[in-house]
């Protein structure tokens, strides 16, 4: 039974990451068709202040931490990744 549970916490685990991976891909493929249209955009109606740079370093940013959440490094400190191995940390201690 125990061999089931694991196998199936296995799945779970895998097609989280599966979640996280296809998230971080469609956030990539948004900021690529999106920014460039943001820049005609901008060009077209405001060629004075090109104000599509602030898009772009804030797409850039977001990009990055969700980059470092694909990763598992976005959970320094007290994330959820330190909240599952205290909890098999624990479970281990009490079997």
């Amino acid at each position: 039974m125990e061999i089931n549970y694991n196998e199936e916490l296995k799945y779970l685990n895998a097609q989280k990451k599966v979640k996280e991976i296809k998230g971080f891909y469609s956030h990539l493929t948004v900021m690529f068709f999106l920014l460039p249209f943001l820049v005609f955009i901008n060009l077209k109606l405001t060629p004075g202040y090109h104000w599509f740079w602030w898009a772009l370093f804030g797409n850039l940013w977001g990009l990055f931490f969700h980059w470092l959440k694909v990763l598992g490094l976005s959970s320094i400190g007290f994330g959820k990744a330190w909240e599952q191995k205290k909890i098999e940390e624990y479970m281990k201690e009490n079997k």
